[in-house]
């Protein structure tokens, strides 16, 4: 089991690293290299030899083996992501790169998105080192720079130009699962990743004619634009279930004693109450406009109008998705993929699925574990290109009266000491039987 050190380094690395200001504000203006020598030299205080790789000069990756016992064995790959987005200091009831802890609490941006998860990682891995543990398999640790934008000079880049760093890993873990879900009925679920939805993010483009902005205009490129958001906005994707989905439910309904007809989805999910929240973004494919960028002048009309959809479709659901863009957008308006990646489907019956579900139960026995497909997605994406099947594994153990799910990206994101604490024990407990 981690050690009492281990416990208290978890909090100290948390803290430690929001103070790091690593905010990602897209078009590569973010600079994790400090955050990376941060983690870097805490592995090599861990014996580790880590490497920092960089496609952009202060785009820092790190990436670690620990060798495990047996040679036999494939390779797991842990890791997380070093970025966080931007925070508006007013905003907080703190400062967001303050790394301050008050009443048992952690406060600060990347709290749980996912500075937590990193120094889960790096207490695992130095209270090894200290009790002198190895892992039944080999274990690479990477700890990414770029996962809140595009991936390119993070995963994408150490998939692409590094892939010999991960030869023999065939499974990775990071955020987005085993954490304490609330259903206000007493019930305490504990979701797994094993899916995410894939990136299509949009951009939208109407041409029109140029004119004066007190002359009748047939041609109107915000016009054109406005019609195809707004047909997009409002249009109803159909039901489509996914294996990982569809398991879901049935032992979500199981738990609630319900009979799972899938044939009316969203009865189903009104019956399953707030546990529905676990499930209802990943049953269709969605696309919400969110940018609009058109004109100069009032009284000029002009000539292109642009927007941006930030598009995500299921596993399998791709070709339907760029179908009814093609659709909905019309004969007046172009549109092109701003950044795609794929959509990602994990195996339930594998045996670390089974190892990660053991490792969250013996630490919270009156919990229910159950499977889920993440709504937007992670590194694993980038990843998967290496033949990586992506679990989403960042134990935490949540009181009622925090919104988890609502903290990612959000203002006074925050996660309590203990949370820490049962993640430290829960990684450690699944990563030694992996």
């Amino acid at each position: 089991m981690a050690d009492a050190q281990a416990l208290d380094e978890v909090v100290e690395f948390t803290s430690g690293l929001i103070r790091i200001d690593t905010t990602n504000r897209g078009g590569g203006d973010c600079r994790e290299r400090p955050a990376a020598e941060y983690a870097a030299e805490r592995l090599a205080g861990a014996g580790l030899e880590p490497l920092m790789l960089e496609r952009t000069p202060g785009r820092t990756n790190v990436v670690g083996r620990i060798e495990g016992t047996d040679p036999a064995a494939d390779a797991l790959l842990v890791h997380g992501h070093l970025d966080v987005v931007p925070a508006e200091a007013a905003d907080w009831s703190v400062h967001p790169f303050s790394g301050e802890i008050r009443d048992g609490v952690v406060w600060g941006r990347g709290a749980v998105d996912m500075k937590n998860m990193d120094a889960m990682i790096l207490a695992v891995v130095r209270s090894w080192a200290r009790q002198g543990v190895r892992p039944r398999r080999d274990v690479v640790i990477a700890f990414t720079a770029d996962e809140e934008a595009s991936a390119e000079d993070g995963s994408g880049f150490l998939a692409d130009e590094h892939p010999g760093l991960f030869e023999g890993c065939t499974e990775g873990v990071s955020e987005s699962g085993a954490f304490t879900f609330h259903d206000g009925a007493g019930r305490q679920l504990y979701p797994i990743a094993a899916g995410e939805r894939g990136t299509g993010w949009l951009k939208l483009t109407a041409r029109g004619r140029a004119g004066h902005g007190s002359k009748v205009n047939h041609e109107n490129a915000v016009t054109r634009l406005a019609a195809a958001v707004t047909r997009i906005g409002e249009y109803e994707w159909p039901l489509r279930l996914t294996p990982t989905v569809r398991a879901a439910l049935t032992e979500l309904a199981a738990l609630y004693g319900i009979e799972p007809d899938f044939r009316d989805v969203d009865r189903l999910l009104d019956k399953l109450g707030p546990a529905a929240k676990l499930v209802e973004a990943t049953v269709r494919n969605s696309a919400n406009p969110t940018m609009l960028d058109a004109g100069y002048k009032l009284n000029v009309i002009p000539g292109e109008a642009v927007a941006h959809v930030d598009g995500r479709y299921l596993p399998g659901g791709e070709e339907e998705f760029r179908t009814t863009l093609d659709r909905l957008t019309g004969p007046d308006v172009d549109w092109e993929f701003a950044h795609r990646e794929v959509a990602l489907q994990a195996p339930l019956d594998s045996p670390t699925y089974a190892r990660m579900r053991a490792a969250v139960e013996e630490f919270a026995p009156e919990g229910h574990v159950v499977p889920y497909c993440m709504s937007g997605g992670t590194d694993a994406k980038q990843f998967s290109r290496l033949g990586i099947t992506g679990y989403g594994f960042a134990p935490l153990k949540l009181p009622a009266d925090l919104d988890y799910q609502a903290l990612f990206h959000g203002v006074d994101e925050r996660v309590p000491v203990e949370a820490l604490h049962f993640g430290v024990r829960v990684l450690d407990r699944f990563l030694r039987t992996a």
